[in-house]
């Protein structure tokens, strides 16, 4: 019987999970994410590539490939729902991996996003400043994020709203202005 489990765990951890419908490189299948005109983009843990592990949750991760057309300073955020605004209650601080920088930190509420249609009762949504990048010429990039928060799409229809107080949506980086 312990035998049987341990080979179906295995076999779980081995598919993972895929956060949104494209598995693999985005990149490759042409599903790079575009620049919004005002510079933004928004990288939706739907359209990314996951890799969840349910056993050490620690290392989940998602990846998109995006395509920046105006290069500059751009101001990076996380956005979350959560039923908590005063503590978002992520329990390892978030990796973020980008070009040659990493970033490493533990989000908080820096701003809530009052009657986000991204939301439903009773979540809200919680924007947390990272940090910034600086991106030197347009081109194809790609970005990884590393948190216990990252679920793919099957575990998250899988856990009722009830068990999780707090749920890692996207990433969000804006153009700084001077």
């Amino acid at each position: 019987m312990k035998g049987k489990l341990i080979a179906l765990v295995s076999v779980l951890m081995l598919l993972g999970g895929s956060c949104g419908k494209n598995k693999g490189n985005d990149a490759e299948k042409g599903s790079a994410i575009l620049q919004q005109d005002d510079g933004t983009l928004a990288l939706n843990l739907d359209k990314a590539a996951c890799y969840s592990n349910t056993i050490d949750p620690s290392s989940n991760t998602a990846e998109w490939s995006f395509i920046v057309s105006k290069p500059g300073r751009y101001k990076l955020w996380l956005s979350s729902a959560t039923t908590d605004t005063t503590n978002l209650k992520y329990t390892e601080p978030v990796k973020v991996s980008f070009m040659d920088k990493l970033i490493e930190i533990k989000p908080g509420c820096d701003k809530i996003v009052r009657n986000s249609s991204d939301v439903t009762f009773p979540f809200f949504r919680a924007d947390s400043y990272l940090g910034s990048f600086y991106i030197s010429e347009p081109g194809q990039y790609n970005i990884q994020v590393i948190s216990e928060k990252v679920l793919s799409k099957e575990t998250r229809e899988q856990i009722s709203k009830a068990q999780t107080d707090t749920r890692l949506m996207s990433v969000i980086l804006t153009p700084m202005t001077r």
